[in-house]
């Protein structure tokens, strides 16, 4: 068998009906599926019953302890020369194995990750989210497709590993947060041979309101900075823009009030014109970043709500990181703190 599917589920039985669907219509069938369903109240066993016929399918249940142990637990299981890992909340389009297949022809390759798109039928909050995970405007877009100004390093919603190199390299960590990024560290430490599958890309939901998408871009500036303390090499100058950005944008809205004092109680000319361009310059550089998420999201994704909603998702992904990253700095880096979360039990709620 050439590929085992590994996706580990925490309460959402909806969502992995949707990739085991996506999966039966796969043009490839030369692979498993193992569901390794992570401590649920709610578990996903009935549904994948339903797809025993259609997928050669594997279900387990297990105590909680995270999406990398139950990676981990799935891999045990497998059969696959590669093990390709999802996230429960991704649509796997019918051409991806196809396209797998084409790239491990073209070259030789001990791991790969693929980049993500939003699926027409997504709500306009998970387009306007993924828009902001993928624009080269937000960073997300450097980080993770053909323009970046780091390597590519794989995430789970969709990555591929040779079973060989994931038992060799021991797989997932523990760490709650992160643990993608640092599997995908240990494999360039390993010299292994990590490409970006531009053509194998997935739908991926992504989170369903800006709450609890704060939660987890500010999780990820944590999780950067835990990165950082394992391994100092690995923080490169994109990692430090959504802080820059976040730095930058606090100062401006500081700004703000205080052209606005000396604008409209000032008691000299000077002061009012000093108040006056204090406001231009505190407004100014937000409205035209604004105007440009608006204008290139609205093309992207063909409608002028979600470029709207683009706005909003983008400042949560960059002020959410870039506070995370900060909340870490301090804690671990000055304070001499443990690795830690700030949403750990409560992340999906």
């Amino acid at each position: 068998m050439k590929y085992s599917f590994i996706v580990p589920v925490y309460n959402r039985p909806d969502e992995v009906e949707e990739l085991l669907e996506s999966l039966t219509r796969q043009q490839s069938r030369d692979f498993e599926v193992i569901i390794v369903e992570d401590g649920s109240a709610n578990p996903c066993r009935e549904v994948c019953e339903k797809y025993a016929g259609k997928l050669d399918i594997h279900y387990y249940f297990k105590d909680n302890s995270g999406p990398g142990q139950s990676r981990n637990y799935g891999a045990e299981h497998a059969q696959g020369e590669w093990l390709v890992i999802l996230d429960s909340d991704v649509v796997v389009p019918e051409g991806y194995l196809q396209a797998v297949d084409k790239e491990l022809t073209d070259a030789d390759s001990d791991a790969f990750g693929g980049p993500d798109r939003a699926h027409e039928s997504f709500s306009d909050i998970q387009k306007a989210i993924s828009y902001s995970m993928t624009s080269f405007f937000t960073t997300g877009g450097i980080r993770g497709g053909k323009k970046k100004l780091d390597k590519f390093y794989p995430r789970s919603f969709n990555m591929g590993v040779k079973k060989e190199v994931y038992q060799r390299l021991g797989g997932f960590s523990k760490m709650r947060f992160g643990e993608d990024i640092d599997f995908s560290i240990r494999i360039f430490k390993a010299g292994c041979k990590c490409r970006l599958f531009p053509d194998a890309w997935v739908y991926h939901k992504r989170r369903t309101d800006f709450r609890k998408f704060w939660r987890q871009v500010y999780n990820s500036g944590i999780a950067r900075i835990n990165l950082y303390m394992k391994y100092p090499e690995s923080l490169k100058l994109v990692h430090l823009l959504p802080m820059v950005f976040t730095v930058g944008v606090g100062l401006l809205a500081l700004l703000f009030p205080l052209g606005a004092v000396n604008y409209f109680f000032g008691y000299t000319h000077m002061q009012g014109a000093f108040g006056f361009a204090c406001m231009e310059i505190s407004v100014i550089p937000i409205l035209l970043y604004s105007l440009l998420i608006f204008i290139d999201s609205s093309i992207r994704n063909r409608s002028i709500k979600i470029g709207a909603m683009s706005i909003v998702s983008s400042f949560i992904q960059l002020t959410g990181y870039g506070c995370g990253f900060i909340a870490a700095s301090w804690k671990r880096m000055v304070l001499g703190k443990d690795e830690f979360h700030a949403f750990e039990k409560t992340f999906y709620k």
